[in-house]
């Protein structure tokens, strides 16, 4: 009972603040915007504060004081810093599972999903100071004809914008590593999922000298540009859609802020002849396309599979889908949560239309235990599309949503021309049982990472850097290079002899 009445009070409406200069402290005007329950769009979550112009450019200029006292620290004291905050976003079990069921309500995601998230966000701030030594050795060159030191320093203030369908792991590949490289921070959630990300960058925030890392939450129409173009933001690192994507380059332009844009995916797959196609391998499928309703930039959206085993992914896939109970995330039978959003939701939903009224064999799988739940809420059951026509939208855009193509192939090299047909370039994995055959295939794939019998977030390797090419990015996250990328090279020379004996 206690427990019971102990999630009761958690879901209460909650009210975020903004953090500026090692403060919360009101938007201008006291302004704050209402975030729902996708699962029951009824349900009021909570209330987060609506930034301004104004917001922006004090977060901005807090940041900017704060950006000589934070640079000029050794790599060693930050990473101290960094490792502190891993140790205090994980301390409190009661407040993780708070924030995690909170989260769960603004977003949409399953309960555990929410958990993992939040409870893993401090191994990535360990992975980042874990770097230290490493970022702090410079490079040297002997003449002739010159003695040279290469180094590199951060840039200045550098403002990360977050999207809503992964905003503490997306901010654990960005956070972190810029802090490490020296810069100061201002963070915009997505309006979307702002409360618990709030909450929880609050904590990293008053852990850090004041103006180190500041949060402002609001309309992307309202302080997202002032953020791009203020004079003194020195680098913008974006997360989202490939449209939001070339706005922010285009207004990033006119002070020649460089940019790191990890933008949309449309992951491809290749399931060749002699794949393992065991339990395991069908839930690994499954949990690549399906984990958070397929809301996840790297998630598997373009299934080919070879002729010789097309029936028996088709058959296998949905078996899995069909266990699946689709419902609202805090409830613990639930494996599939709404889609976070009703612009969303419709974009998913008129793929599989498109894709029904054109003939493909169109396969909405899953248990709904609520009918009535699912009716109000923002709900789509896993669906599979089987043999589409390759130009539909299904298969040629980004679905972002609970809905996979499978097409069949013939020949290896018919299947990497299919999967290559594509503007993106974020993810793909290979499934073969044959190592050589595995990273050959996946040299041949135009990609920025390559998963071998698995494909998404829990088959990512968070050393690695990650992003794309074509139209899913610039840049680099995670890994040493995603903190570098936070750096520009510095590179000191003088006469042969003089600086080195």
């Amino acid at each position: 009972m206690d427990s019971a009445m102990d999630a009761e009070a958690d879901d209460a409406p909650v009210r975020t603040e903004l953090f500026i200069n090692g403060q919360a402290c009101p938007a201008s005007g006291e302004r704050h915007y209402a975030i729902h329950n996708p699962a029951r769009p009824d349900e009021l979550v909570g209330h987060a504060a609506a930034g301004t112009a104004g917001d922006v450019n004090r977060a901005v200029r807090a940041a900017h004081a704060a950006y000589p006292g934070w640079s000029a620290l050794s790599y060693a004291e930050r990473a101290a810093y960094l490792v502190a905050i891993a140790d205090a976003l994980s301390t409190d079990s009661a407040d993780v599972a708070r924030r995690s069921r909170l989260f769960c309500r603004e977003h949409g995601k399953i309960l555990k999903e929410t958990t993992l998230e939040l409870s893993r966000l401090g191994d990535r701030f360990r992975l980042s100071a874990s770097y230290a030594d490493r970022l702090a050795a410079d490079e040297h060159l002997s003449g002739p004809p010159f003695d040279t030191i290469i180094t590199r320093q951060p840039r200045g203030v550098a403002a990360l914008i977050v999207p809503w369908n992964w905003p503490l792991s997306i901010l654990g590949a960005k956070l972190p590593q810029a802090l490490m490289a020296g810069n100061t921070v201002v963070v915009k959630p997505s309006r979307n999922s702002a409360l618990a990300p709030s909450q929880t960058l609050r904590i990293i925030a008053e852990m850090l000298p004041p103006g180190v890392l500041n949060v402002v939450t609001g309309s992307a129409s309202d302080i997202g540009d002032p953020l791009v173009r203020h004079p003194l933001v020195r680098f913008v690192n974006f997360t989202g859609s490939v449209e939001v994507g070339r706005h922010v380059m285009r207004q990033a332009a006119d002070n020649l802020t460089p940019v790191t844009l990890e933008l949309g995916g449309n992951d491809a797959a290749i399931v060749c002849e002699d794949a393992a196609l065991d339990p395991g391998a069908f839930m690994r499928l499954y949990m690549g396309a399906f984990m958070s309703s397929g809301q996840i930039c790297m998630a598997l959206k373009r299934l080919y599979v070879h002729r010789a085993r097309f029936e028996e992914v088709v058959e296998g896939l949905s078996a899995v889908c069909n266990r699946m109970v689709v419902g609202d995330g805090l409830l613990d039978e639930t494996n599939m949560g709404p889609v976070n959003n009703e612009k969303q939701l419709r974009v998913v939903t008129s793929m599989i239309d498109e894709a029904r009224s054109n003939g493909a064999d169109v396969r909405e799988l899953g248990q709904v235990p609520d009918e009535a739940l699912y009716a109000a809420g923002h709900f789509q059951r896993p669906t599979l599309v089987i043999d589409p026509d390759p130009p539909l939208k299904i298969v040629a855009e980004e679905q972002f949503g609970p809905a996979l193509p499978i097409l069949p192939f013939d020949t290896e090299d018919e299947a990497i021309a299919a999967a290559n047909d594509s503007r993106f370039g974020l993810c793909s994995s290979v499934w073969t049982e044959d190592r050589d055959r595995a990273v050959a295939l996946s040299r041949r794939l135009e990609a920025g990472y390559t998963y071998l019998n698995a494909h998404g977030p829990a088959a990512q390797d968070s050393r690695g850097p990650f992003g794309g090419f074509k139209d899913s990015g610039i840049g680099r996250n995670l890994g040493y290079e995603g903190v570098i990328q936070f750096q520009g090279h510095h590179s000191i020379s003088a006469p042969e002899g003089w600086l080195f004996n």
